[in-house]
């Protein structure tokens, strides 16, 4: 034992930085693999509840502690090690770890902001549910104050004059704001969307004053992605929304079945109770909201047809159902009118034939 410790202070008596440099490092790692088993057992216990804060905060501290342990434990023993030493880098070392510190907070906050963000409109968490437009607003507004703060301290601790920074940005704001005219115009223009909320990512919105229809896919800073119907992508600038009528059929609560259907003139006696029937038939229609109006009424003679008009609403808003339920319906119209002997009437023309031979004799009879 004693040729041991002998041979370990002749090895290392020239260089007593160096047993100290290797502890602080197996320490660091050491930290750092505990503090893995730390995170990963209080995950387990987190997992039972539904609160979105303490998953987002323990997902987005995970990897920047286990780089801040790393970071803290190899500058300490980076300046053990240069302590005698006259390398220029080792110098550095403090400003390197502030540096390092502010990134590793940026780092988690942004990480912080961007999980709770996620469990927001997560189907996880109902009781805190927000749309995506809203918590994706929110979301990029919370990162970049902390990004531009993270900016100036950095700036700071560098050596340059925050103080002038801001200075310079504030005249230099006023000039880019005239540059920049239709830019902060779609800014303020994504601000009206998040705020009034008009629509949402999902939605399927249409303008009748700028031909623009299709599904809602993204809402950025200047501008929104629309997918249009032929899957083509529309990108329209925010500030376009603010002077145009938008139409959401996304947040409508029905859809209405409006039709008119003409019977022959000779079913004339038939068609009380026509109407009649398709009357109980929407009644007892399982697909039809019966708290709204429901109207089937005879309502002009027409040209070539006795015209009767279907007023009613459906339960679901989804499109596709809505078809399947409005061609169910009018099947069954059609199958009402045949049961009572009648048909629906199409353009016709009658011609008084008799009439006609008649004048043509008188016609002829008169040139004799």
């Amino acid at each position: 034992m004693q040729e041991i410790s002998e041979s370990f202070l002749a090895a290392f008596g020239n260089s007593p930085w160096i047993p100290t440099t290797f502890a602080l490092v197996f320490v660091t790692l050491l930290a750092g693999f505990f503090a893995r088993k730390i995170f990963n057992r209080i995950a387990v216990q987190l997992k039972k509840t539904k609160n979105l804060y303490d998953d987002a905060f323990l997902e987005a501290v995970r990897r920047p502690v286990g780089w801040l342990i790393l970071v803290l434990g190899l500058s300490v023993a980076a300046g053990v090690a240069g302590r005698d030493s006259d390398v220029e880098l080792f110098r550095f070392i403090p400003q390197i770890r502030e540096l390092s510190i502010v990134f590793l907070f940026t780092w988690f906050a942004v990480r912080f902001i961007s999980y709770v963000e996620v469990n927001l409109h997560s189907s996880g968490y109902e009781g805190h549910r927000l749309d995506y437009a809203t918590a994706a607003a929110i979301g990029k507004l919370l990162r970049a104050s902390v990004v531009i703060t993270a900016l100036l301290i950095a700036m700071q601790t560098l050596g340059f004059s925050v103080s002038g920074v801001l200075a310079f940005g504030g005249i230099g704001g006023i000039a880019i704001g005239f540059a920049a005219r239709d830019m902060l115009a779609n800014f303020f223009g994504a601000l009206m969307i998040f705020m009034d909320r008009p629509f949402s990512v999902g939605d399927w919105i249409n303008s009748p004053d700028k031909n623009i229809e299709g599904t809602v896919e993204d809402i950025g800073w200047r501008l929104t992605r629309i997918r249009t119907f032929d899957q083509r992508p529309l990108y329209v600038p925010n500030a376009l929304f603010a002077g145009i009528v938008v139409i959401n059929p996304s947040k409508m609560l029905n859809r209405r079945i409006y039709e008119t259907i003409g019977l022959r003139y000779s079913d004339v006696s038939v068609l009380p109770l026509i109407l009649e029937d398709i009357r109980t038939m929407l009644k007892t229609h399982d697909a039809i909201d019966q708290r709204k109006t429901m109207m089937v009424n005879f309502n002009v003679f027409g040209p070539s047809s006795l015209d009767f008009f279907v007023y009613t609403f459906t339960k679901t808003t989804v499109w596709t159902d809505f078809h399947v339920i409005k061609e169910d319906i009018l099947f069954r119209i059609s199958t009402i009118i045949e049961q009572h002997g009648a048909e629906i009437a199409f353009p016709t023309q009658t011609i008084q034939v008799e009439k006609i031979e008649e004048q043509i004799l008188l016609g002829q009879s008169g040139g004799k």
